[in-house]
């Protein structure tokens, strides 16, 4: 089997895609000094929100966008279950790096959070992670429908258990990120009263899946490339990549034959004047998620594939397309 080879390449090679840093931690010199310090103070505390991820939690939005409903009222829910969602997400993380702290530190880069290099005292983690928790409550309160608040609480749960224990179970792992990541489009059901429909359910199970082995494939090919031939605190070792890309590849796929299903049947009618438009989205999904998986393969991504798309201006294109494509079957 050639997987080490494969992956193998020099530890600080520059990655094409890294996240850029949005807080950096040196400031102009212009800037007044006290105004820089305290700057400097609060840099590691913003960090340990991972801004960064509230991107994911836009997919709280899509079941709007899918429904085609444009009233304020529901917009306007959809923006604070947002919100609510993404400081509680914030919690989920800021606890989960807190259990991770050893392994954290021994990680190349992973040992760069605030946590893991000590910019941020662990005591005072302690203390922002019920703090993010009920911010988030208050504004989950402020959408006012008890559906959306169980649907957090379940989200909650979950990644809290996957932090404790699960994370560490051979592929129960993946199927929890896959139930995170559908989490967020479920959170936006329920925050707005849309009831989603079987077949975004059956996608989201299949992409959900498909996306949740692609961040575990990033993951084995990073440590391959440390030369580990474990993942740190994961139940997965270099051989299984063949197996783990297989999975990501598979059930993309067969979300994809969801999707077009779908479009060949007559609950897309009701939504759409010209449904043959939206075949061109399956071509170019499918082009998505093999160049996604490709890349991963060959260690050009960071270890969450959504995150990616972000700062890909491939993705971006993709995006356009398949933004074109559903607005041609709407309007046309």
């Amino acid at each position: 089997m050639q997987v080490q080879r494969m992956v193998q390449r020099p530890h600080d090679r520059l990655r094409h895609h890294r996240e850029a840093d949005p807080f950096p931690t040196a400031l102009d010199p212009s800037i007044d000094p006290m105004i820089s310090s305290r700057w400097l103070c609060a840099v590691p505390y913003v960090k340990a929100l991972r801004l960064h991820q509230w991107s994911k939690n836009l997919l709280v939005l899509l079941p709007v966008i899918a429904a085609h409903n444009l009233t304020a009222k529901v917009w306007i829910a959809a923006l604070l279950a947002f919100i609510s969602f993404s400081f509680v997400a914030s919690s989920a993380y800021l606890l989960n790096d807190l259990l991770d702290f050893a392994a954290d530190r021994a990680h190349p880069r992973k040992r760069n959070r605030p946590l893991a290099s000590g910019a941020l005292p662990r005591a005072h983690a302690i203390v922002m992670i019920p703090a993010l928790l009920l911010l988030g409550g208050g504004f989950a309160l402020a959408v006012g429908r008890w559906q959306f608040m169980a649907a957090m609480l379940v989200y909650y749960v979950a990644t809290t258990a996957y932090s404790l224990y699960l994370k560490r179970k051979l592929a129960i792992d993946i199927f929890i990120l896959a139930g995170l990541y559908a989490m967020r489009i479920i959170v936006g059901g329920a925050a707005t009263g849309i009831e989603l429909s079987e077949w975004l359910l059956a996608f989201l199970i299949f992409f959900s899946m498909s996306l949740a082995a692609i961040k575990r494939q990033a993951e084995l090919v990073d440590g391959a490339a440390s030369g580990r031939k474990q993942a740190l605190g994961r139940a997965y070792s270099v051989g299984d990549l063949p197996t783990i890309s297989m999975v990501a590849v598979a059930a993309g796929y067969v979300s994809i034959l969801v999707l077009a299903l779908y479009i060949n049947s007559d609950s897309v009618r009701t939504l759409y004047s010209e449904p043959r438009l939206l075949w061109a989205v399956c071509p170019v999904l499918l082009y998505w998620l093999t160049r996604i998986v490709i890349l991963a393969q060959r260690g050009r991504m960071d270890d969450d594939p959504i995150l990616f798309a972000f700062h890909d201006l491939a993705s971006y294109v993709c995006g356009l397309l398949i933004l074109g494509a559903i607005l041609a079957g709407s309007l046309l």
